[in-house]
């Protein structure tokens, strides 16, 4: 298994760089050739590459995705392992994940499919409605993302991503600065309407991130162009943020708003996952395996979309570790087997019903 993750991590695939991600997919293929015996195919969807090994109308999905985060030359070196850390890009979030769910399908002879995508890390705009389809046609959809402390996810926030551009207009900062419209201070107002929309309680969270705005220090400037990040828990909570923020207005009237974006996932909620996080903890019983245990985390995943197509969904059961997109990404390898062990035996399980 730790062959096989080298291979993979040492290849580096960001998401942007499509060569890179094709070429990470075609070594996925002959990774599964080498473990499983049988050559997986390689899809096209969208003008993207997919890894699909297993049947071809399968009843249990392992999902995984195969790009990352980090720029090519981000890990200095790209693998390491020492003692039972192994670290590299990508390694955590997700390909450990990968490479367990593809050693737990040795044996496994019923309608099962392990699938891979390479467009994750930015929001799975090209395979979203590829993994919708594919879900809604299977009894269950177990998703290889990385584990919060060995728990596994039974919830995830939905995000939804938004671009505030405020147009003004620019003038002589010290000659003339009455005659512009200031992009700049408008975008303040801006920044804390949209910061007043959270809602702790919910664990709604609306987080303004990358700000841009001017062109010389001298100037009054004319456009500022603000990113939002919003996510809940809550679908009710994401259309209510959704409102608000297309209905922002003005503090200096001569100043013009302009607002893109929208939802990009919707919640995992339990009442997609719970039944399949107890059937795992009666396995890993069955094991001889401590608790499972479980959480609700922040982060989306594409088991947002497996669930929003009726999917039944559990999430996190990859790799354990820590440092999802940081520079200390690492997994401990001493449970590659054991937690590949558990995917193979809940396949067994969920298709023996």
């Amino acid at each position: 298994m730790l062959s096989a993750l080298e291979k993979l991590v040492r290849l580096e695939s960001p998401t942007n760089d499509l060569d890179a991600c094709r070429d990470v997919i075609k070594l996925a293929t002959q990774i599964a050739l080498d473990v499983l015996g049988t050559p997986a195919q390689i899809r096209e969807v969208n003008g993207r590459p997919v890894f699909w090994w297993g049947a071809e109308k399968p009843d249990v999905i392992m999902l995984a995705h195969l790009d990352t985060v980090w720029p090519k030359g981000s890990f200095q070196p790209v693998w390491s392992v020492k003692d039972n850390v192994a670290t590299g890009p990508g390694i955590f979030d997700m390909k450990a994940g990968f490479i367990q769910a593809l050693f737990a399908m040795k044996g496994i002879n019923g309608s099962a499919a392990l699938v891979a995508t390479s467009d994750e890390e930015t929001g799975s705009a090209t395979s979203r409605e590829f993994i919708k389809e594919i879900s809604a046609k299977a009894k269950a959809v177990l998703v290889l993302e990385a584990t919060l402390n060995g728990k596994v996810k039974t919830g995830r926030k939905g995000t939804a991503m938004y671009q505030v551009k405020i147009h003004g207009k620019a003038s002589h900062a010290g000659l003339e600065p009455e005659k512009g419209i200031n992009a700049t201070v408008e975008m303040g107002h801006a920044i804390l309407a949209l910061s007043g929309l959270e809602n702790k309680e919910l664990g709604t969270t609306v987080v303004p991130t990358m700000l841009r705005s001017g062109n010389t220090t001298n100037t009054v400037p004319d456009l500022a162009v603000l990113d939002i990040d919003i996510r809940s828990f809550s679908i009710a909570e994401l259309q209510r943020v959704d409102t608000a923020v297309r209905n922002l207005t003005a503090v200096n009237p001569a100043a013009r708003y302009e607002i893109t974006g929208g939802f990009n996932r919707p919640p995992l909620e339990t009442t997609s996952t719970m039944a399949l996080y107890e059937r795992a903890e009666k396995v890993a019983k069955a094991l001889g395996m401590p608790p499972l245990g479980h959480a609700s985390v922040g982060g989306a995943s594409d088991g947002n979309f497996a669930a929003a197509a009726g999917a039944q969904v559990l999430d996190g059961l990859g790799a354990i570790g820590d440092g999802a997109h940081a520079a200390h990404e690492w997994v401990d390898i001493t449970t590659l087997e054991r937690r590949s062990a558990l995917l193979h035996a809940l396949i067994k399980d969920i298709l023996n019903d």
